[in-house]
């Protein structure tokens, strides 16, 4: 008998890790023209194939550490797939598995075959029908180091995906990513008190309602609560690229105090901005202090004048936006913009963000920053 014949047959696992072994090899190739996309379908996939291995197979108990293991010693100089880093592309495949448009995007990629990948994730897509594809291209433009960010960071889907979906548009670097999410902008964005409803036409009202924030955070300014107006203004245009990165994408800055003619008569406006998505001029009105009803009155007037005197026809209609330190109840406004029948918004200005002493004893310090972050760069 030969000695082939006494050897025995490849276990189960040794079977799968073969597979895996062949399928990185390969996505190491296409990588060198589509890294990130390439990289987090195969992470998709291998996320559904770890999530089903464990629960099926009789060797699936320690699967990770094991696969991260013989991994390493398959492809030593290669990274994304220590135990720590696999760990997160489960997270990651059971966070999203039931968005439908990532589940039917995937499974359009695999051939037909009756591999249970291929079958795992066909079998999910086809329980969906709505596809939304503009979503599957900035799931997959994301890199990876963004996703984990997102993961840890977010509550559930629906936040995870309005962060992917602004780091797409404003081409965010991960430090900028966490700033945004350290200041909380899914819970301020389009949060402005507005009569955008009966003031402009759709798609234009929804968009322009998107564009503003409520609070907007200048604690840049290095100012303190009892700063004037001025000395907003003033700092804001000392911090103008700041200014614009809260404002959002699409703000271009006009001028300061700028002045308008309206019969014989001066008048400035703080802030004038041109939105180059919206197509159309944005009066910024500083205030110091608390909302006043009469405050709309004066910024419709600038609206009114900017309109006839500044915009010309391919312009959408001019949008005023008031800023003050406390917007006061929102009834109160939404009575002072209910007949007002230019588009407005009102909205808070923070200058500090103090911390307060009940936080200050449990938060990590330097040393435990420091620390962490060596223990991950070790774990890559």
């Amino acid at each position: 008998m030969s000695k082939a014949e006494h050897s025995p047959s490849p276990s189960p696992y040794a079977e799968w890790l073969s597979h895996w072994k062949s399928r990185i090899q390969a996505t190491q190739i296409k990588a060198a023209i589509r890294v990130n996309t390439e990289l987090l379908r195969l992470y998709w996939v291998l996320g559904s194939d770890i999530v089903a291995q464990q629960e099926t197979a009789a060797w699936g108990e320690g699967l990770i550490p094991r696969f991260a293991k013989d991994l390493k010693a398959a492809f030593p100089h290669l990274t994304g797939f220590s135990t720590r880093n696999l760990f997160y592309i489960r997270k990651w495949y059971l966070y999203y598995r039931e968005h439908p448009a990532i589940v039917q995007q995937v499974a359009a990629q695999l051939p037909e075959s009756s591999h249970p990948e291929n079958e795992i994730v066909q079998q999910l897509a086809a329980q969906f029908q709505n596809i939304d594809n503009q979503f599957v291209t900035i799931f997959f433009a994301v890199p990876w180091g963004h996703h984990q960010v997102i993961l840890d960071k977010c509550s559930d889907t629906h936040e995870a995906i309005f962060y992917l979906k602004k780091t797409v548009e404003n081409n965010w670097s991960r430090d900028a990513l966490r700033s945004q999410m350290k200041q909380n902008l899914y819970d301020r964005q389009g949060k402005a008190i507005t009569n955008f409803e009966w003031t402009l036409p759709q798609p234009q009202g929804d968009l322009a309602r998107e564009m503003l924030k409520n609070p907007y955070n200048f604690d840049f300014l290095n100012l303190g609560d009892e700063a004037l107006e001025r000395d907003v203004e003033a700092a804001m245009m000392l911090h103008v690229e700041k200014v614009l990165l809260e404002l959002g994408q699409g703000f271009a800055l006009v001028g300061r105090q700028y002045k308008i003619t309206v019969a014989g008569e001066d008048y400035s406006m703080d802030l004038l901005f041109y939105h180059t998505r919206l197509h159309c001029y944005v009066v910024v009105d500083l205030k110091g202090g608390k909302f006043l009803p009469e405050y709309a009155g004066k910024l419709n007037f600038y609206c009114s004048a900017t309109d006839d005197l500044l915009r010309t026809e391919p312009d959408q209609p001019t949008i005023g936006l008031l800023l003050c330190r406390e917007s006061g109840k929102r009834t109160v406004v939404e009575y002072s913009l209910r007949d007002i029948h230019k588009p407005l918004g009102v909205a808070e200005y923070i200058l500090t963000q103090t911390l307060p002493d009940s936080l200050k004893n449990i938060l990590p310090s330097t040393e435990d920053l420091e620390r962490e972050l060596d223990e991950d760069f070790r774990d890559q």
